[in-house]
Parts: C-alpha cells; sequence; structure tokens
C-alpha cells in the first residue's frame, strides 16, 4: 500500500458546526460555546497551519469574534502557534481530551484485548469505528507490521454509505432509517468501484445481514478490500464496527472471507455479549 498524505484523506468531510443550525429554540444552548467549537472544528479540513482569516473563513464567524476565541484557546493549551510561525494548529491539551474520551468510553477498553486477539489470528489491520451519523470515526487502531500514516490516525472519519463497516452498521438499522442516512450521504465516487447508488448500497447491507459480515473492495482506495461488521448494544442497535484491511494483491474476496470472516464473527460476538 502506498503512502497517503493529508491532501489525499479526502473522505474526511467533517465540516465547522454552524451555531444557527442548532440549539436555535433551546434556552440552555450557550452560543459562546458552540463558537468556540467552530473554532476548533475549522481546522478538520486543514492541510497545512491556518492564518486568523482562514480560521475565520471556515468557522463562519467575523474575524474579531474569530480572534478573541484563538486568543482564549491559545491562552488554555488548545490551540498553538506552529512552529515555524506560519499560523496556527490544534494545541497539546487537545490530547487530554482524547484521553478522556478513550478511557471512559465503555466500549472500547473491553474492546481493546478482542482486537489485539483477532489481529493475530488474521495478521492484518484491525480497526474499531465508532458512529456519528453519515460516518464512522475510527477509536483504536491497530495496524500489521507493514503500514501507513491513514492507518495510524485515530479520529479519521470514512462514510458509511462506501465501506465495509458501514454496510454492517446499515444492516442493524431499520430500513427507513439506513436509507435516510444513504440519502443524506454525499455519495462520491472515490474510485471507480465506489458504491453510490442506494439500492447497491442496500444489497451490500443485506449482504451483511444474512452473513454476519460484508466485504468491499476499493471503495475509498484502490487495491485495497475490508471486512467490516457491527457491533450493536443490548437492544440491538448498532453503536460500532469492527473492521479488518487488506491488500487485494495479498487476497481475493473468496478468500478473505473465508479466513477472516469467521473470526471477525467471533470477536464481534464477544463484545456484543460485554
Amino acid at each position: 500500500m502506498s503512502d497517503i498524505t493529508p491532501r489525499s484523506l479526502r473522505w474526511r468531510d467533517s465540516a465547522p458546526v454552524r451555531d444557527e443550525e442548532i440549539g436555535r429554540d433551546d434556552p440552555l444552548f450557550v452560543r459562546a460555546a458552540a463558537r468556540t467549537m467552530q473554532v476548533l472544528s475549522a481546522f478538520h479540513g486543514a492541510e497545512h497551519p491556518m492564518s486568523l482569516s482562514e480560521i475565520a473563513r471556515a468557522a463562519g464567524l467575523d474575524r474579531s469574534t474569530t480572534q478573541r476565541i484563538v486568543h482564549t484557546l491559545r491562552q488554555l493549551g488548545y490551540i498553538q502557534r506552529d512552529p515555524r510561525d506560519s499560523g496556527y494548529v490544534p494545541g497539546i491539551r487537545i490530547y487530554d481530551n482524547i484521553f478522556d474520551a478513550m478511557r471512559l468510553n465503555r466500549l472500547i477498553q473491553p474492546a481493546v484485548p478482542l482486537l489485539l486477539d483477532l489481529r493475530r489470528n488474521v495478521n492484518e489491520r484491525v480497526d474499531l469505528s465508532l458512529i456519528d451519523d453519515l460516518r464512522l470515526v475510527y477509536a483504536a487502531r491497530l495496524p500489521p507490521k507493514r503500514e501507513v500514516l491513514h492507518a495510524m490516525l485515530v479520529g479519521l472519519g470514512v462514510p458509511i454509505y462506501c465501506t465495509s463497516a458501514g454496510w454492517a452498521v446499515l444492516s442493524r438499522l431499520p430500513e427507513d432509517e439506513a436509507r435516510d442516512v444513504i440519502r443524506r450521504s454525499d455519495r462520491k465516487q472515490y474510485t471507480a468501484r465506489t458504491l453510490i447508488d442506494e439500492e447497491a448500497i442496500m444489497e451490500k447491507a443485506a449482504e451483511a445481514s444474512c452473513q454476519g459480515y460484508v466485504i468491499a473492495e476499493e471503495q475509498l482506495l484502490p487495491g485495497e478490500i475490508g471486512i467490516g461488521a457491527a457491533v450493536v448494544n443490548a437492544e440491538g442497535r448498532p453503536v460500532a464496527a469492527i473492521n479488518v484491511t487488506a491488500l487485494l494483491s495479498d487476497w481475493t474476496a473468496e478468500e478473505f472471507g473465508r479466513a477472516v470472516g469467521p473470526a471477525l464473527v467471533q470477536t464481534v460476538s464477544a463484545l456484543n455479549r460485554r
């Protein structure tokens, strides 16, 4: 698998939150807090340190408001100047929040030993992702010996509509909810094989429902094959997904399913019981 640059992490379509879009009729909603999060989320699509004007434009705020928020966040350590003084980047204190989110998540900690066992069994990359509306966000990533940058980034988001883990999640939703996710998704053609047709995606979800997992070939990256299964809560609703990713040069889809599918289903079943 070739290396991958931040520019080509183009499926991370996580737009800044606009405070006018939410909390309109909520008396407890704090707009100052929302604008602060707009500033922090302005970095989601950045490919380099951002100037104050770039942050303001990405956050949808005026420059004066942005300047005050950036100054406050710098004082608190959540934004810092790039070492080359070429703009602003997220600060070191952000990692405290990431650590808290992971250690307090009731799913991640019990999942890690199971993910380690699965990775030892299949000797390919194993990921645990959490559901965030139309996308899946990687929360734990266990690479094999060969790996590249994008395969190690916790927090990277991928679309539900064109990933094996996403199809598995859709398979555990009521049909109307699954179709709503597909219809609200910005269905981009990442490769020549990316599925964007609603019925074709629903067929993949049905496949996952039938066998407990589903395989995706070259949906986000050429030469990549993935197999995914959904993690559900006590009510049977999907809350996360586990997927194993490898190279098509190493596997056919049939071989990959036979070799990895049973171990993946066993891992998901064990996590569901916990």
